[in-house]
């Protein structure tokens, strides 16, 4: 089942970044369905946060898309190579926003190492924000789409991993925030201690776990 938009809306960007660990992400870009289980995430919580590209009130045009109601895609370019996918969240007018950095691959896994341009399975598939981007075919051109429509979506998988298996952190990259940097807004479950609350495939579980 399809997350709703409201479940985007949350005020609390830190605790949505945490809620989404467990969750599946879909993608349905040109006929080919892909799908993986998130692993990490990391939070960044709009004007009042250095780390965030809206911090100040910063409203550009790349920006103002995580200025529009919770419920759709913000996804810019870093570095000119990696497509970076991130959640807008809260309400219109509150830059929320969750970066996507790692997926337990699932559905579509000969297309995800095809846009990866891999050989086999293996831990580098879609770890990390460009990675798992890349793997579920997310490009810049899908900024800005609805969540709850056809080609992303999140849905509910009935996965609980306890908030002692969930390891919580500083984000990675941002040290330019100074002392914003070390707040702990990244969350990651890992592939190991996932596979002990995950109810899926059992083979194709051990293939990438």
């Amino acid at each position: 089942m399809k997350l709703p938009q409201e479940f985007y809306l949350e005020k609390d960007v830190v605790a949505l970044a945490k809620r989404l660990i467990g969750k599946r992400i879909v993608t349905k870009i040109d006929r080919v369905l892909t799908s993986g289980i998130i692993t990490e995430t990391e939070a960044y919580a709009g004007a009042v946060d250095r780390a965030s590209h809206a911090y100040g009130g910063r409203l550009t045009a790349r920006t103002k898309t995580m200025f529009e109601r919770g419920g759709i895609s913000y996804v810019y370019l870093c570095y000119g190579i990696h497509h970076l996918f991130n959640f807008v969240t809260n309400q219109e007018g509150i830059p929320h926003a969750i970066l996507l950095r790692g997926i337990h691959p699932e559905k579509g896994i000969p297309h995800m190492l095809e846009r990866r341009n891999k050989l086999k399975v293996d831990k580098t598939l879609s770890a990390g924000p460009g990675t798992a981007s890349q793997a579920l075919g997310i490009t810049t051109a899908l900024n800005g789409i609805s969540l709850s429509g056809n080609k992303i979506w999140v849905e509910e998988t009935g996965i609980v991993v306890p908030d002692e298996k969930i390891h919580v952190g500083p984000r990675i990259g941002v040290d330019y925030a100074k002392e914003d940097a070390k707040l702990p807004y990244r969350f990651l479950v890992s592939g190991r201690e996932l596979e002990k609350f995950y109810h899926g495939d059992t083979a194709s579980r051990r293939k990438t776990l």
